[in-house]
């Protein structure tokens, strides 16, 4: 893609992806403007890299939608204090927008391709407030938690698996996940006011491929 193409193609997935998905954060929209999108894309992909689709990026697994990221950020209103949990570390593309936002993240992932990949292409970007680890975050809370704001960017299919997470919120901290089985999913964002109070409230429905050690729905017989 030509520099002029990719601004243009930059600025209509703003504007026509992101934007009507009601994200009006200027923090979010500023850097979705910015941040190179197609950088983190693989190649044979890069000019997809705006398109309305999740692009796959191998090992099974795919970039989230565009819309989907905005909400993300705008709904953890992530502060420059902040220390992020990502689970799930995929392109590296919403962990740099997450470093962008925050004092520090912490991104987790069970495919080491996957963290030698992001590692470099955050190098590239000059992007250094990232933590990168290989591992499974649903097996043991990290010991670099509690978090002021994680991402969990795959769907467990019941509120159970995200306990695990739920509690490696600081006070005040706030959990974006996707709960549910297909074909309907709820995004939900959970924020922890005490250590024993939780709200949980329900942003849009979706459908997300599961985290891939997410214990597997149960199914009825009758």
């Amino acid at each position: 893609m030509m520099a002029n193409s990719i601004e243009k193609a930059r600025f209509n997935m703003v504007e026509q992806q992101i934007r009507p998905w009601d994200v009006i954060d200027p923090r979010v929209l500023s850097l979705m403007e910015t941040l190179p999108r197609e950088h983190f894309a693989p190649e044979n992909y890069q000019d997809l890299a705006y398109a309305d689709i999740e692009v796959p990026i191998g090992q099974g697994q795919h970039m989230l939608f565009p819309r989907i990221e905005a909400r993300l950020l705008q709904s953890l209103n992530i502060l420059p204090t902040d220390k992020v949990l990502e689970v799930g570390t995929g392109s590296g593309y919403l962990t740099a927008c997450l470093a962008s936002l925050s004092q520090h993240v912490v991104s987790i992932d069970l495919h080491n391709d996957f963290i030698d990949s992001a590692a470099l292409k955050l190098e590239q970007q000059g992007i250094k407030n990232v933590t990168l680890k290989s591992g499974d975050a649903l097996a043991d809370p990290l010991e670099e938690g509690p978090f002021d704001a994680i991402a969990v960017t795959g769907s467990v299919p019941t509120s159970e698996q995200a306990e695990l997470f739920r509690q490696q919120l600081a006070v005040g901290g706030r959990l974006f996940i996707i709960i549910g089985n297909p074909p309907v999913m709820e995004c939900m964002l959970i924020t922890r006011h005490t250590e024993k109070i939780f709200q949980e409230e329900s942003i849009f429905e979706t459908e997300l491929a599961p985290l891939i050690n997410a214990p597997a729905p149960v199914e009825f017989e009758f």
